[in-house]
């Protein structure tokens, strides 16, 4: 997609191409790509750690050959002095038994060096694909990629492969090499002795080796497939631990229910693991004799060519350790073939995830999002959240003078914060476009668009740390200003309640974690009410008060009518002056707004001031006469509870103005 977006001449009625979601899930194949990136980064991850194992792994896989071959050496020559065919060289048995002694040293200490190297790699690989791919995941710049089950599966089996530690690849590949070396170097031992031999125990890898690709393709398929149904697993799981969830769970008895989900989910995953474990077993176990076989048939050849006297002591010896040596190493190979191939086919979720391409296009040399000057503008706007869904907004078209507060109404699924999503650039929109002084959003880079505005979402997030980095995370530069912090939380009307918490606004808003100095009182964690959780979202978005946009997504609808009340009259304060957008349900806060929008069926369906559009008399009107009449109701029926003039007070119906 162009930086300018889709071409003006697409109706709205053709195929997103560009939004378009994969419903299948494509079978994982390892590619040259994968292996080229996941290499680079663990050699830029510790090229040092990398290099010292290596060598480690090429001196293993040559022990047991140098050791085969000294063996040998020492036998021959104390069984010919013993028949006579010379006395001992006793200083080369001694010097030969020496140098076996120092590689029976080597290779018992270069076990443990190894595990110290490895678990120093391990770590900084570890860390190095982890920060690797949450700042692919946090560099996506819209949502879209979140809403995709395909890129949400391959997420999950990312994380689990960074969570498992991606050295694996490196350990089992380094002894893969170790192996491979240790039966080259048998190997060609065994070509000294008896080459057609040889060339028949090298020939037993061949079935060994297709057999692990297919099992290792198999197992990655299987757990590509069952990706959904772990993480539908985890969801029913962590539904019932959830602290959040826990007041429905034991209220509507869901506790069963979801348990038995979870359960159907690990069954389906245990059967379908369960049926490669039985082929796996099989192919395992034919190998096995197969090779054994081979083993038995050369031992009976080898006895017999000693009893013939055309073998030595020494080659029967070194034959017996140099096939079994070559067996396990190409055994050895074998099995780390198949551990290197799964890696990799795992891995490519991982390199399909840090590749990913953005989610909404990026100009290339954006424009510098300047301070606004004359205000915002959509322009034709069209935009639904896949090809195969409705319209959302179907030619929105609507102006945000610069300094002035414009309201946007509507029904339940009109657009209001799908509205909000697109002038925060979370997506694009599918046709026409949105103009911040002129510049089209689209030229602009996204982060520099977001830092001039400020947003108090519908569905705002309760963050499980302390109430201070609640608020301050509005403003990240700011986080640590507890002026700021606290200012924001005054306007919010939350102050005096996080001051008196345990430990004020170092006080965790949390009962599942806690901090460092409340290791020993866990209990100092609090839970806010609804209400005060509202009053937090909107503190962390007043953090940004200052900034040329404010939106505020329906920032009361948790709160009772007073603190509403109070909030809205705050808010008005704030906003003068101000270019913001008020999105609610609550029209008597909208009322004062120097232009109100009402969005019906995705379009802009009326526009004006409060007086205008109650003189209209079209939907603005019957709204709130409709949310007036409910608090007229309310207060003649109540016990006097709310009088007529306390509910228009409220409604924000002409003349009575709150306040």
């Amino acid at each position: 997609m162009a930086a300018d977006g889709p071409p003006r001449h697409e109706t709205p009625g053709q195929r997103d191409r560009s939004r378009r979601t994969p419903t299948k899930h494509r079978r994982p194949q390892p590619s040259a790509r994968t292996a080229r990136v996941v290499v680079r980064l663990i050699c830029s991850a510790t090229p040092l750690g990398v290099l010292a194992v290596i060598t480690l792994a090429v001196a293993g896989g040559l022990v047991p050959a140098v050791t085969a071959w000294l063996t040998r050496s020492v036998l021959n020559d104390l069984v010919a002095g013993r028949h006579g065919l010379g006395s001992p060289d006793t200083r080369r048995l001694v010097t030969l038994a020496v140098i076996l002694g120092v590689v029976g040293l080597v290779a018992g200490v270069m076990p443990q060096a190894q595990a110290y190297l490895q678990a120093q790699a391990r770590r900084q690989i570890g860390l190095a694909f982890q920060d690797r791919m949450y700042r692919a995941i946090n560099s996506f710049p819209g949502l879209s990629r979140f809403e995709s089950p395909v890129f949400q599966d391959k997420i999950r089996i990312a994380q689990n492969v960074v969570n498992a530690n991606p050295y694996q690849l490196v350990g089992s590949t380094l002894q893969m090499g170790q192996a491979a070396i240790t039966a080259a170097s048998l190997i060609g031992i065994l070509e000294v002795i008896n080459p057609e031999l040889t060339a028949i125990v090298a020939a037993t890898a061949v079935p060994v080796i297709v057999a692990e690709i297919v099992m290792s393709r198999t197992e990655a398929r299987v757990l590509w497939h069952t990706t959904p149904a772990s993480r539908r697993q985890l969801f029913y799981g962590s539904l019932l631990v959830d602290v959040k969830a826990a007041k429905e769970v034991r209220l509507f008895g869901l506790g069963d229910f979801l348990r038995n989900r979870m359960v159907r989910e690990t069954k389906f995953i245990n059967a379908e693991r369960r049926a490669v474990d039985r082929r796996l077993l099989g192919v395992q176990c034919s190998l096995e004799v197969l090779s054994s076989v081979v083993s038995a048939a050369g031992l009976v050849w080898t006895i017999r060519e000693a009893a013939a006297g055309r073998l030595s002591i020494g080659d029967v010896s070194m034959f017996i350790a140099a096939v079994a040596g070559t067996q396990t190493g190409i055994s050895n190979v074998v099995a780390q073939f198949g551990n290197v191939y799964q890696s990799l086919l795992l891995l490519g979720h991982f390199v399909d995830v840090v590749s990913a391409e953005p989610d909404l296009p990026v100009a290339g040399s954006p424009w510098p999002a300047a301070p606004m000057r004359g205000g915002i503008e959509l322009r034709d706007v069209w935009f639904r959240y896949d090809s195969g869904h409705p319209w959302v907004l179907r030619g929105v078209s609507m102006y945000i003078p610069f300094g002035k507060t414009v309201a946007v109404i509507g029904l339940n699924g009109a657009g209001k914060t799908t509205l909000v999503k697109l002038l925060c650039r979370m997506y694009d929109p599918q046709r026409g476009s949105i103009h911040w002084d002129d510049v089209d959003i689209r030229a602009l880079a996204p982060e520099d668009l977001r830092e001039r505005i400020g947003t108090v979402f519908q569905d705002y997030m309760n963050y499980d740390l302390t109430a201070a980095e609640n608020i301050g995370m509005g403003d990240l530069g700011r986080l640590d200003d507890r002026a700021a912090v606290r200012h924001a939380a005054a306007q919010a009307g939350i102050d005096g309640r996080l001051a008196s918490l345990p430990r004020e606004y170092d006080t965790m808003l949390s009962r599942i974690f806690m901090s460092n100095k409340d290791k020993k009182d866990p209990e100092k964690g609090v839970f806010l009410s609804g209400g005060e959780w509202q009053r937090v979202a909107l503190a962390r978005g007043l953090m940004r008060a200052n900034r040329d946009l404010l939106i505020l997504d329906e920032p009361s609808s948790g709160l009772d009518a007073e603190a509403e009340h109070a909030i809205h009259r705050q808010l008005r304060d704030i906003r003068k002056g101000r270019t913001s957008v008020l999105i609610s349900h609550r029209l008597g806060s909208v009322r004062e707004a120097d232009i109100i929008f009402v969005l019906a069926g995705g379009r802009i369906a009326e526009r004006g001031t409060h007086e205008e559009l109650m003189a209209a008399r079209g939907e603005y009107c019957r709204l709130f006469s409709l949310q007036a009449s409910g608090y007229h109701n309310a207060g003649g029926t109540v016990g006097g509870a709310m009088s007529r003039r306390d509910g228009l007070v409220e409604a924000g119906l002409p003349g009575l103005r709150p306040g």
